[in-house]
Order: structure tokens, then sequence, then C-alpha cells
């Protein structure tokens, strides 16, 4: 897929999202713009060579895209335990996998970012997480 984040260093998310293809590149922006609508003070950096948002020093979560679907990190128990809606998306290593087959899970994707500020101790900013 694309150039593959394996083969380059990445600086930007930009750099990153655009090794892919238009179907894919799309996704990975709807992914980003939804992490900034709960978390619009994180910043956005390339972590282990993958698009990353900070804040307050903190990894707040991760993206990438594979294959066949686009993994967010991390996944933890605790979020598990607390957000049903987790139950159907395989997961791997601390990820969850949204198939590229699928409508992506706005809703979720937002749940899960509330969940992680509020596991480092953050606010959230999003209506419906607070």
């Amino acid at each position: 897929m694309g150039n593959g984040p394996a083969k380059r260093r990445f600086t930007t998310m930009d750099e990153y999202i655009d090794t892919f293809p238009e179907h894919v590149r799309d996704r990975l922006q709807t992914v980003r713009r939804t992490i900034k609508e709960v978390a619009p003070d994180a910043n956005e950096t390339i972590s282990y060579q993958i698009p990353t948002f900070k804040l307050n020093g903190m990894n707040l979560i991760y993206f990438s895209a594979a294959k066949n679907h686009i993994a967010l990190y991390p996944r933890t128990a605790e979020m598990e335990a607390a957000i049903a809606e987790l139950s159907p998306y395989k997961s791997g290593k601390g990820t969850i996998q949204l198939p590229l087959n699928q409508p992506l899970p706005l809703p979720l994707i937002r749940q899960i970012v509330a969940f992680r500020l509020k596991e480092l101790g953050l606010p959230s900013h999003h209506p419906t997480t607070q």
C-alpha cells in the first residue's frame, strides 16, 4: 500500500498519510479530524513512525493504516471493560482494528479518545463526552 510506513522516516502526519491510496488517505484524515474534535489541544506528531496525538507531554492516541484496517492504539483492559462497543472489533497488541470495508465508527472513535483523556487525567472538550 503506497510506499508504506516501513520504507520511510516521517516527520509529519501528512507525510505518513500521503503514502496511502486515496480511499485510505480519506479514512486516515477522517480519523485525524475526529480525534481533534475531542482533543483540540492535542499536538500532532509522529512516534514509532505512525501518527500520534500528544497532550501535556503524554501520548494520547496513535493511529495507522494496514492492508485491511485502520488501527487505533492503545486499547487497554480498562477501556475494553468500559466501552462495550469495542467487542465486535478485532484487536491485537493493544490495538483496535477498524476494517477498511466498513464505515468508520466515528462515535466509537470519539468515545475512545475521551476515555484516553480520562485515563490520562485530562479534560475532554467534546460535548458528547462530558
